[in-house]
């Protein structure tokens, strides 16, 4: 196996959106610094459920109804 070819491995200190912290092993950055989160999995919508939404761009989706609406599915 090559020698040096691998990044640094070090710990440090991830900071939630809600000001929680935590400590983990990374490559990104220098030992000790801190990772400040932008959107994180106690905020984002993707994890949370949070409201989603059709949008109906040129009544495709009236069109779609109205043409299935005598199958009653």
């Amino acid at each position: 196996m090559r020698e040096k070819i691998h990044p640094d491995y070090h710990t440090i200190t991830v900071v939630m959106t809600n000001g929680t912290e935590y400590e983990t092993r990374s490559t990104w950055g220098a030992a000790g610094d801190k990772m400040n989160l932008d959107i994180d999995p106690t905020s984002h919508p993707a994890w949370t459920g949070g409201n989603q939404q059709m949008l109906d761009r040129g009544g495709r989706v009236s069109r779609f109804k109205k043409r299935y609406e005598g199958l009653g599915i």
